[in-house]
């Protein structure tokens, strides 16, 4: 471990049970808290689902249609300079963003609640699960050593070695931080009776503002000019949130005058 390099390494190493900067593989965390974040979404879902049993297929829809958005959002970032290596496969059956997945989990719930004809506001319940997957993701991200940030120049205390010893910025802990804060906040949010039905928004502008600002120090491949794909799907995010947010607040307001008649 580099002197002054993000302290909590150690303890990944420990955990890992093998050396930090040996370049082996770590044992499939990321895999295990994924499939720990999809059977809370599932826990949770069910039990909304005892007030509509359509809840759980909107579930489901969702969860298919973030799948092939995460997807399809890697592909066009990264996935598609990836061809001809020999690896290429693996690459592209592995490869996924969180930035596709949240535009095509909205697009795939959208069109779900239309099939169904389910016209109550479930965003604010997203609001909760969404980010709390994340950050579940996102520990897999670290303990697995991917998603890094850019190599700094000399190692600080808030750098993070990567398994060649080499300083980053600490892209995981800060986007892991970021959706810690968004649960925190919509719990608040939801508990004071603020904003509801616009909690999802909220964090589509919010994460997609934080993401198109935190892509500069990822270590993402730059695809137009200083900009990379992911950055591109996170001007999306900002503006599909603020759309829908305004949309929702005049439908609202419409709905208030209509009743004060």
């Amino acid at each position: 471990m580099i002197p002054g390099t993000w302290p909590l390494n150690t303890l990944l190493a420990a955990v890992d049970r093998i050396p930090l900067n040996d370049g082996a593989v770590r044992p499939p965390f990321y895999g295990a808290l994924l499939l720990l974040g999809l059977a809370g979404s599932l826990w949770w879902w069910m039990r909304l689902a005892r007030r509509d049993e359509r809840l759980l297929l909107l579930w489901a829809i969702a969860l298919v249609s973030a799948f092939l958005g995460g997807k399809l959002g890697y592909l066009l970032a990264e996935g598609w300079l990836d061809y001809g290596q020999p690896d290429v496969w693996q690459r592209w059956l592995t490869g996924k963003t969180i930035v596709g997945a949240l535009l095509g989990g909205y697009a795939g719930v959208e069109w779900g609640k239309r099939l169904l004809r389910y016209r109550t506001v479930t965003g604010d319940w997203f609001a909760f699960v969404v980010p709390a997957g994340i950050a579940l993701g996102r520990v897999g991200c670290w303990l697995q050593g991917c998603c890094l940030g850019q190599v700094c120049a000399t190692p600080h205390w808030w750098t993070v070695a990567d398994t060649h010893g080499l300083p980053r910025w600490p892209a995981v802990p800060l986007e892991l931080g970021f959706n810690v804060a968004a649960i925190l906040l919509f719990a608040v949010l939801r508990w004071s009776h603020r904003l509801p039905g616009q909690h999802f928004h909220l964090y589509l502008m919010a994460y997609g503002l934080f993401r198109f600002v935190h892509e500069s120090w990822r270590d993402t491949p730059r695809i137009l000019g200083p900009l990379s794909g992911y950055a591109v799907m996170s001007l999306g995010l900002i503006i599909l949130g603020g759309v829908r947010f305004v949309q929702r607040q005049r439908a609202l307001a419409g709905e208030a005058s209509g009743g004060s008649r």
